[in-house]
Protein backbone atom coordinates (compact mmCIF):
# COMPACT_ATOMS: atom_id res chain seq x y z
CA UNK A 1 0.00 0.00 0.00
CA UNK A 2 1.22 3.46 -0.51
CA UNK A 3 -0.22 5.76 1.95
CA UNK A 4 -1.50 8.91 1.48
CA UNK A 5 1.24 10.67 3.58
CA UNK A 6 3.49 8.45 5.43
CA UNK A 7 4.21 11.10 8.36
CA UNK A 8 6.10 8.08 10.18
CA UNK A 9 8.84 7.73 7.76
CA UNK A 10 9.03 11.59 7.10
CA UNK A 11 9.61 12.11 11.30
CA UNK A 12 12.07 9.04 11.40
CA UNK A 13 14.31 10.47 9.09
CA UNK A 14 15.29 12.90 11.57
CA UNK A 15 15.30 10.80 14.61
CA UNK A 16 18.44 11.83 16.28
CA UNK A 17 17.76 15.36 15.63
CA UNK A 18 14.72 15.48 16.80
CA UNK A 19 15.47 13.37 20.04
CA UNK A 20 17.94 15.66 20.85
CA UNK A 21 15.42 18.46 20.66
CA UNK A 22 13.63 16.92 23.12
CA UNK A 23 16.73 16.36 25.72
CA UNK A 24 17.44 20.04 25.27
CA UNK A 25 13.86 20.95 26.11
CA UNK A 26 14.19 18.07 28.83
CA UNK A 27 17.36 19.32 30.80
CA UNK A 28 16.67 23.07 30.22
CA UNK A 29 13.66 22.73 33.01
CA UNK A 30 11.80 25.37 30.65
CA UNK A 31 8.58 24.59 29.07
CA UNK A 32 6.58 26.80 28.17
CA UNK A 33 7.57 30.61 26.09
CA UNK A 34 11.32 29.95 27.02
CA UNK A 35 14.56 29.68 24.43
CA UNK A 36 13.19 27.66 22.15
CA UNK A 37 10.39 29.65 21.18
CA UNK A 38 12.02 32.46 20.95
CA UNK A 39 14.65 30.94 18.62
CA UNK A 40 12.16 29.25 16.18
CA UNK A 41 10.18 32.50 16.11
CA UNK A 42 13.53 34.70 15.04
CA UNK A 43 14.55 31.15 12.69
CA UNK A 44 11.15 31.09 11.04
CA UNK A 45 11.03 34.86 10.21
CA UNK A 46 14.45 34.93 9.01
CA UNK A 47 13.16 31.58 6.78
CA UNK A 48 10.19 34.02 5.39
CA UNK A 49 12.15 36.84 4.88
CA UNK A 50 9.60 39.23 7.72
CA UNK A 51 10.65 41.11 10.45
CA UNK A 52 8.74 39.09 13.40
CA UNK A 53 7.31 35.95 14.21
CA UNK A 54 4.90 35.09 16.95
CA UNK A 55 4.11 31.24 17.87
CA UNK A 56 0.73 30.65 18.98
CA UNK A 57 -1.10 27.41 19.75
CA UNK A 58 -2.51 26.62 15.93
CA UNK A 59 -3.32 28.00 12.90
CA UNK A 60 -7.29 28.90 13.59
CA UNK A 61 -5.87 31.12 16.59
CA UNK A 62 -2.99 32.44 14.30
CA UNK A 63 -5.54 34.09 12.21
CA UNK A 64 -7.88 34.67 14.91
CA UNK A 65 -5.87 37.02 16.83
CA UNK A 66 -4.80 38.57 14.32
CA UNK A 67 -8.16 39.70 13.76
CA UNK A 68 -8.89 40.60 17.23
CA UNK A 69 -5.49 42.67 17.04
CA UNK A 70 -6.80 44.28 14.27
CA UNK A 71 -10.21 45.30 16.08
CA UNK A 72 -12.45 43.11 13.63
CA UNK A 73 -15.47 42.32 15.69
CA UNK A 74 -19.40 42.00 15.47
CA UNK A 75 -20.63 44.02 12.61
CA UNK A 76 -17.98 43.55 10.49
CA UNK A 77 -17.40 41.37 7.15
CA UNK A 78 -13.58 40.02 5.92
CA UNK A 79 -13.54 38.45 2.34
CA UNK A 80 -12.74 34.31 2.58
CA UNK A 81 -12.45 32.24 -0.19
CA UNK A 82 -15.51 29.91 -1.00
CA UNK A 83 -13.40 26.98 -1.76
CA UNK A 84 -10.69 26.26 1.51
CA UNK A 85 -10.75 24.48 4.71
CA UNK A 86 -13.36 25.62 6.94
CA UNK A 87 -10.80 27.13 9.60
CA UNK A 88 -10.45 30.03 7.61
CA UNK A 89 -14.41 31.07 8.12
CA UNK A 90 -14.03 30.24 11.78
CA UNK A 91 -10.94 32.81 12.02
CA UNK A 92 -13.82 35.52 11.03
CA UNK A 93 -16.68 34.00 12.93
CA UNK A 94 -15.00 33.31 16.22
CA UNK A 95 -14.10 37.28 16.68
CA UNK A 96 -17.94 38.01 15.73
CA UNK A 97 -17.33 38.78 11.98
CA UNK A 98 -19.50 38.07 9.26
CA UNK A 99 -17.16 35.90 6.61
CA UNK A 100 -17.85 36.89 2.98
CA UNK A 101 -16.99 34.28 0.53
CA UNK A 102 -15.76 34.98 -3.22
CA UNK A 103 -15.26 32.05 -5.74
CA UNK A 104 -11.94 30.60 -6.49
CA UNK A 105 -10.62 30.98 -10.07
CA UNK A 106 -10.86 27.27 -11.27
CA UNK A 107 -7.14 26.86 -12.65
CA UNK A 108 -5.30 28.03 -9.26
CA UNK A 109 -7.98 26.43 -6.77
CA UNK A 110 -7.24 30.05 -4.96
CA UNK A 111 -9.08 33.21 -4.29
CA UNK A 112 -10.29 35.03 -7.75
CA UNK A 113 -9.24 38.34 -7.58
CA UNK A 114 -11.27 39.69 -9.97
CA UNK A 115 -14.14 38.54 -7.90
CA UNK A 116 -13.22 40.23 -4.47
CA UNK A 117 -14.39 44.22 -5.74
CA UNK A 118 -17.65 43.17 -6.04
CA UNK A 119 -17.70 42.06 -2.68
CA UNK A 120 -16.53 44.69 -0.81
CA UNK A 121 -19.15 46.84 1.49
CA UNK A 122 -19.04 49.49 4.06
CA UNK A 123 -18.71 47.03 6.36
CA UNK A 124 -15.55 44.83 4.87
CA UNK A 125 -12.41 44.95 6.78
CA UNK A 126 -10.28 42.56 5.60
CA UNK A 127 -9.00 40.20 3.13
CA UNK A 128 -7.72 36.43 3.52
CA UNK A 129 -6.37 34.91 0.60
CA UNK A 130 -5.27 31.14 1.48
CA UNK A 131 -2.38 29.92 -0.75
CA UNK A 132 -4.10 26.53 -0.88
CA UNK A 133 -2.25 23.18 -1.48
CA UNK A 134 0.77 25.22 -1.20
CA UNK A 135 -0.10 27.33 -4.60
CA UNK A 136 0.55 31.36 -3.97
CA UNK A 137 -2.72 33.47 -4.41
CA UNK A 138 -1.88 35.95 -6.47
CA UNK A 139 -1.08 38.71 -4.24
CA UNK A 140 -0.54 41.10 -6.34
CA UNK A 141 -3.66 42.20 -7.51
CA UNK A 142 -5.29 41.70 -4.18
CA UNK A 143 -3.03 43.62 -2.43
CA UNK A 144 -3.84 46.43 -5.04
CA UNK A 145 -7.33 46.12 -4.51
CA UNK A 146 -7.09 46.33 -0.36
CA UNK A 147 -5.03 49.12 -0.53
CA UNK A 148 -7.43 50.75 -2.70
CA UNK A 149 -10.33 50.05 -0.67
CA UNK A 150 -8.16 50.24 3.07
CA UNK A 151 -8.72 46.94 3.90
CA UNK A 152 -6.16 45.01 5.83
CA UNK A 153 -4.74 41.71 4.18
CA UNK A 154 -4.09 38.11 6.65
CA UNK A 155 -2.76 35.58 4.47
CA UNK A 156 -3.45 32.04 5.55
CA UNK A 157 -0.44 30.20 4.65
CA UNK A 158 -1.04 26.84 6.75
CA UNK A 159 -0.70 24.68 3.56
CA UNK A 160 2.88 26.75 1.92
CA UNK A 161 5.55 26.66 4.04
CA UNK A 162 8.19 27.88 1.72
CA UNK A 163 6.45 28.69 -1.34
CA UNK A 164 7.33 31.86 -2.92
CA UNK A 165 5.23 34.59 -5.24
CA UNK A 166 7.47 37.11 -7.71
CA UNK A 167 10.48 35.94 -6.25
CA UNK A 168 9.86 37.10 -2.74
CA UNK A 169 8.59 33.67 0.01
CA UNK A 170 5.56 33.78 1.54
CA UNK A 171 6.07 35.52 5.07
CA UNK A 172 5.24 38.94 4.56
CA UNK A 173 3.28 39.96 1.36
CA UNK A 174 0.55 41.22 3.18
CA UNK A 175 0.07 42.53 6.50
CA UNK A 176 0.17 39.29 8.45
CA UNK A 177 0.90 35.90 7.21
CA UNK A 178 -1.01 33.18 9.37
CA UNK A 179 1.00 29.56 9.85
CA UNK A 180 -0.04 26.29 11.09
CA UNK A 181 2.58 23.60 12.13
CA UNK A 182 -0.04 20.63 12.00
CA UNK A 183 1.64 17.64 11.89
CA UNK A 184 1.22 17.25 8.04
CA UNK A 185 2.52 20.08 6.86
CA UNK A 186 5.46 20.80 5.24
CA UNK A 187 6.53 22.07 8.19
CA UNK A 188 5.15 19.58 10.09
CA UNK A 189 5.65 19.55 14.60
CA UNK A 190 4.52 16.59 16.46
CA UNK A 191 1.41 18.13 17.66
CA UNK A 192 -0.40 21.12 17.11
CA UNK A 193 1.14 24.54 16.73
CA UNK A 194 0.83 28.05 14.86
CA UNK A 195 2.25 31.21 14.01
CA UNK A 196 2.10 34.84 12.74
CA UNK A 197 4.57 36.29 10.87
CA UNK A 198 4.70 40.20 9.85
CA UNK A 199 6.70 43.12 9.46
CA UNK A 200 4.69 45.20 11.70
CA UNK A 201 5.99 45.50 14.98
CA UNK A 202 2.87 46.75 16.96
CA UNK A 203 1.13 43.63 15.91
CA UNK A 204 4.18 41.85 16.83
CA UNK A 205 3.99 42.78 19.79
CA UNK A 206 0.04 42.72 20.77
CA UNK A 207 0.16 39.43 19.66
CA UNK A 208 2.78 38.23 22.04
CA UNK A 209 0.30 39.99 24.93
CA UNK A 210 -2.85 38.30 23.43
CA UNK A 211 -1.65 34.70 23.22
CA UNK A 212 -0.13 35.30 26.90
CA UNK A 213 -3.61 35.47 29.07
CA UNK A 214 -3.00 39.80 27.80
CA UNK A 215 0.08 39.86 29.81
CA UNK A 216 3.62 40.87 28.93
CA UNK A 217 4.77 40.97 32.15
CA UNK A 218 3.67 37.72 34.45
CA UNK A 219 0.99 38.22 36.23
CA UNK A 220 0.13 42.03 35.14
CA UNK A 221 -2.67 41.71 32.60
CA UNK A 222 -3.34 45.05 30.50
CA UNK A 223 -6.22 42.81 28.77
CA UNK A 224 -8.66 40.15 28.55
CA UNK A 225 -6.02 37.42 26.42
CA UNK A 226 -5.98 33.69 25.68
CA UNK A 227 -3.74 30.98 26.13
CA UNK A 228 -2.69 30.57 22.96
CA UNK A 229 1.14 29.64 23.08
CA UNK A 230 3.58 27.73 21.00
CA UNK A 231 4.84 24.72 23.22
CA UNK A 232 8.40 24.95 24.20
CA UNK A 233 8.49 21.39 22.94
CA UNK A 234 7.10 21.85 19.89
CA UNK A 235 9.27 24.88 18.97
CA UNK A 236 12.12 22.58 19.77
CA UNK A 237 11.26 19.90 16.65
CA UNK A 238 10.48 22.60 14.39
CA UNK A 239 13.61 24.18 14.54
CA UNK A 240 15.05 20.71 14.37
CA UNK A 241 13.00 20.15 10.99
CA UNK A 242 13.33 23.93 10.14
CA UNK A 243 16.78 23.65 7.59
CA UNK A 244 15.51 20.12 6.02
CA UNK A 245 11.68 22.52 4.68
CA UNK A 246 13.39 23.35 1.58
CA UNK A 247 14.98 20.25 0.66
CA UNK A 248 11.32 18.90 1.64
CA UNK A 249 9.97 21.02 -1.05
CA UNK A 250 12.30 20.63 -3.78
CA UNK A 251 11.32 16.85 -3.57
CA UNK A 252 7.67 17.47 -3.40
CA UNK A 253 8.37 19.48 -6.69
CA UNK A 254 9.86 16.67 -8.00
CA UNK A 255 7.54 14.16 -7.77
CA UNK A 256 4.82 16.69 -9.00
CA UNK A 257 6.70 17.27 -12.22
CA UNK A 258 6.93 13.50 -12.36
CA UNK A 259 3.05 13.33 -11.90
CA UNK A 260 2.76 16.09 -14.28
CA UNK A 261 4.65 14.20 -17.24
CA UNK A 262 3.18 11.10 -16.59
CA UNK A 263 -0.62 11.86 -16.94
CA UNK A 264 -0.01 14.97 -19.51
CA UNK A 265 -3.11 14.04 -21.61
CA UNK A 266 -4.36 10.72 -20.21
CA UNK A 267 -8.21 11.82 -20.12
CA UNK A 268 -9.68 15.30 -20.59
CA UNK A 269 -11.88 14.25 -17.82
CA UNK A 270 -8.88 14.27 -15.38
CA UNK A 271 -7.30 17.95 -14.64
CA UNK A 272 -4.04 18.49 -13.74
CA UNK A 273 -2.68 21.25 -11.56
CA UNK A 274 -2.00 24.39 -13.49
CA UNK A 275 1.88 25.45 -12.22
CA UNK A 276 1.46 29.52 -11.87
CA UNK A 277 4.20 31.43 -14.18
CA UNK A 278 5.21 33.75 -11.30
CA UNK A 279 5.55 31.56 -7.61
CA UNK A 280 6.76 28.38 -6.50
CA UNK A 281 3.98 26.37 -4.60
CA UNK A 282 5.11 23.87 -2.02
CA UNK A 283 3.28 21.46 -3.45
CA UNK A 284 1.88 20.82 -0.32
CA UNK A 285 -0.81 18.34 -2.18
CA UNK A 286 -1.32 17.49 -5.70
CA UNK A 287 -5.17 17.94 -5.98
CA UNK A 288 -6.41 16.23 -9.54
CA UNK A 289 -10.24 16.86 -10.55
CA UNK A 290 -12.42 14.08 -12.10
CA UNK A 291 -15.94 14.33 -12.34
CA UNK A 292 -16.12 10.51 -11.10
CA UNK A 293 -14.14 11.29 -8.19
CA UNK A 294 -15.23 8.85 -6.00
CA UNK A 295 -15.14 6.21 -8.07
CA UNK A 296 -11.70 7.05 -9.14
CA UNK A 297 -10.63 7.14 -5.23
CA UNK A 298 -12.00 3.83 -4.93
CA UNK A 299 -10.09 2.14 -7.55
CA UNK A 300 -7.16 3.38 -6.43
CA UNK A 301 -7.24 2.03 -3.13
CA UNK A 302 -8.41 -1.08 -5.02
CA UNK A 303 -4.69 -1.05 -6.50
CA UNK A 304 -2.84 -0.07 -3.29
CA UNK A 305 -2.70 3.51 -3.61
CA UNK A 306 -4.12 6.26 -0.51
CA UNK A 307 -5.96 9.02 -1.65
CA UNK A 308 -7.48 12.02 -0.31
CA UNK A 309 -10.37 14.54 -0.84
CA UNK A 310 -9.42 18.06 0.34
CA UNK A 311 -12.05 18.94 0.69
CA UNK A 312 -15.46 17.15 0.28
CA UNK A 313 -18.16 19.74 1.51
CA UNK A 314 -17.57 23.33 1.01
CA UNK A 315 -18.25 25.58 4.09
CA UNK A 316 -21.31 27.45 2.96
CA UNK A 317 -22.83 23.90 2.77
CA UNK A 318 -21.37 23.10 6.33
CA UNK A 319 -24.19 22.36 8.92
CA UNK A 320 -21.59 25.00 10.98
CA UNK A 321 -22.60 27.49 8.57
CA UNK A 322 -26.27 26.87 7.82
CA UNK A 323 -27.14 30.33 9.91
CA UNK A 324 -25.55 32.12 6.44
CA UNK A 325 -28.28 31.00 3.98
CA UNK A 326 -26.19 30.20 1.43
CA UNK A 327 -27.93 27.11 -0.13
CA UNK A 328 -26.28 24.58 -2.57
CA UNK A 329 -25.86 26.44 -6.01
CA UNK A 330 -24.87 30.12 -4.46
CA UNK A 331 -21.45 29.32 -4.93
CA UNK A 332 -21.45 26.86 -8.04
CA UNK A 333 -17.70 26.93 -8.89
CA UNK A 334 -16.31 25.99 -5.10
CA UNK A 335 -19.18 23.19 -5.01
CA UNK A 336 -18.05 21.77 -8.27
CA UNK A 337 -14.60 21.10 -7.26
CA UNK A 338 -15.84 20.25 -3.77
CA UNK A 339 -17.30 17.56 -5.47
CA UNK A 340 -14.39 16.72 -8.11
CA UNK A 341 -11.01 17.21 -6.34
CA UNK A 342 -9.20 14.82 -5.13
CA UNK A 343 -5.65 14.51 -3.70
CA UNK A 344 -2.64 12.15 -4.73
CA UNK A 345 0.30 10.93 -2.66
CA UNK A 346 3.18 13.32 -2.13
CA UNK A 347 5.43 13.59 0.29
CA UNK A 348 9.33 14.42 0.91
CA UNK A 349 9.98 10.60 1.12
CA UNK A 350 7.93 9.28 -1.10
CA UNK A 351 10.04 7.56 -4.12
CA UNK A 352 10.43 7.75 -7.79
CA UNK A 353 9.16 4.32 -7.75
CA UNK A 354 6.37 5.33 -5.75
CA UNK A 355 5.23 7.96 -7.66
CA UNK A 356 5.44 5.71 -11.00
CA UNK A 357 3.06 3.10 -9.41
CA UNK A 358 0.63 6.00 -8.71
CA UNK A 359 0.84 7.07 -12.20
CA UNK A 360 0.51 3.72 -13.28
CA UNK A 361 -2.57 3.15 -10.98
CA UNK A 362 -4.39 6.43 -11.54
CA UNK A 363 -3.83 5.44 -15.76
CA UNK A 364 -5.23 2.05 -15.41
CA UNK A 365 -8.18 3.19 -12.90
CA UNK A 366 -9.19 6.49 -15.74
CA UNK A 367 -8.82 4.06 -18.41
CA UNK A 368 -11.83 1.74 -16.45
CA UNK A 369 -14.30 4.77 -15.72
CA UNK A 370 -17.44 5.46 -18.02
CA UNK A 371 -16.88 8.92 -20.01
CA UNK A 372 -18.57 11.71 -18.09
CA UNK A 373 -18.76 15.10 -18.84
CA UNK A 374 -17.18 17.73 -16.57
CA UNK A 375 -19.52 19.42 -13.71
CA UNK A 376 -21.38 22.24 -14.54
CA UNK A 377 -18.96 25.48 -13.22
CA UNK A 378 -15.82 23.79 -13.05
CA UNK A 379 -14.63 25.01 -16.55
Amino acid sequence: MIPFLDLRSINLAQRADLLAAFERVLGSGWFVLGHEVQQFEREFAQCCGAGHCVGVGNGLEAMSLVLRAWGIGPGDEVIVPSNTYIATWMAVTHVGARPMPVEPDPASFNIDPARIEAAITPRTRAVIPVHLYGRPAEMAPILGIARRHGLRVLEDGAQAHGASYRGQRLGAHGDAVAWSFYPGKNLGALGDGGAVTTDDLALAERLRQLRNYGSSRKYHNAEIGFNSRLDELQAALLRAKLPTLDAGNRRRAAIARQYLDGLAGLDAALCLPAVAADAHSAWHLFVVRHPQRDLLAQRLAEAGVGSMIHYPVAPHLQPAYASLGLAAGSLPISEALHAQVLSLPIGPTQSDVQTQQVIDAVRCAVASLQPCSPAAGAA
